[in-house]
């Protein structure tokens, strides 16, 4: 088992020790963006078909008052909106989810179809701050919140057909520290055809994991269940959405149910 162990203190110290470049002459910026354009140390983690940049992108402060203010501010999902369904089955989510983002997005997955709710102010300032960070502009935020380490996330890729395939997904972690898990397409279960090794990363409060392509093409990820883990995550999947595969979807839905 490949295990990236990623150590807060460490990146706390690269972090504090990045110089500010005075006298160049610079661009014209989006001033929404200007804040977050300065650089941050990137630790690259690589395997086959798998290509990931992990970094700290708030210190534990802010950290601590993002997490504080999405607690106000984030409605998640209940009823039918919290259940999803595999091979024919329903099941609760074993988590809480809610989705935000540009207004008319939809994202389908396990069998559920999500509208984006309208952005809240934290969650501009976050997409803001990872747009700053990586360069790419994201239009829709899938959110989940894991109450302790027995909330967990089931192994799964996201290769929706809504999602751009040249868009990586940037994942915001706030909250406890969690084991992040990859494993192999071809190295899954008693049916595997070969011997790949899983990756293993630790999440910490205040990073950012950028899965670039084709990782989900070739790489399922999970949460796995942590029972020492007593305390509460929020993470934040960035992603860009197809708007014409959006508007496709909703025409297919309104020819099947005509008023």
């Amino acid at each position: 088992l490949l295990f990236f162990k990623i150590v807060t203190s460490f990146a706390h110290l690269l972090y504090t020790k990045m110089e500010e470049h005075e006298g160049v002459e610079e661009e014209e910026k989006d001033p929404s963006f200007e804040e977050f354009s300065h650089p941050i140390p990137w630790q690259k983690i690589e395997a086959e078909g798998l290509d990931c940049d992990y970094a700290l992108l708030f210190l534990k402060g802010e950290a601590d008052n993002l997490f504080r203010q999405l607690e106000e501010e984030v409605v998640y999902s209940t009823g039918e909106e919290a259940k999803v369904q595999v091979f024919g089955k329903v099941y609760n989510i074993p988590r809480k989810q809610a989705t935000y983002g540009n207004a008319g997005l939809t994202y389908t997955y396990s069998g559920v179809r999500r509208l984006a709710s309208p952005w809240t102010p934290t969650l501009e300032y976050i997409r803001n701050a990872v747009t700053g960070a990586t360069g790419q502009k994201f239009n829709f935020v899938l959110i989940n919140r894991y109450k302790d380490g027995q909330d967990h996330m089931g192994e799964h890729r996201d290769d929706e057909k809504e999602l751009d395939p040249s868009c990586p997904i940037a994942s915001v972690s706030l909250g406890a520290a969690r084991d992040f898990v990859f494993r192999h397409r071809d190295a899954r279960g008693k049916r595997s055809s070969r011997q790949i090794d899983p990756v293993k990363l630790e999440l910490a409060h205040g990073s950012l994991l950028l899965m670039n392509p084709p990782t989900n093409t070739f790489w399922y990820h999970s949460l796995p269940v942590r029972k020492k883990v007593l305390s509460p995550r929020i993470n934040l999947t960035f992603r860009r959405i197809l708007e014409d595969v959006t508007k496709q979807s909703k025409r297919n839905i309104n020819s099947k149910n005509p008023d």
